[in-house]
């Protein structure tokens, strides 16, 4: 899947379960979901299920982090990453 697409289609989740449809709430790819307060324990949960049905990929416990969740251009990175192992 192209990046494009990968990050569009996060873009897409994102505006739907953390900013109610309005894409203006949305916060800058490389902004900090968690600073922007959209981010919480239950809707990372969901997020990674989504992502691990969405694009085929599984998470490792360890990998439920900010590091790899807090902004858009992070996890999209970390798609990446992982449909490449």
């Amino acid at each position: 899947m192209s990046e494009t697409t990968v990050i569009e289609t996060i873009r897409q989740y994102l505006t739907e379960h953390l900013c109610h449809g309005d894409r203006s709430k949305l916060p800058a790819d490389d902004a900090s979901l968690i600073a922007s307060r959209l981010m919480d324990s239950i809707i990372t949960l969901k997020l990674v299920s989504y992502l691990e049905d969405t694009f085929g990929i599984a998470f490792e416990a360890h990998e439920v982090t900010q590091d790899n969740l807090d902004s858009i251009n992070k996890i999209t990175a970390f798609v990446h990453r992982k449909q490449s192992t």
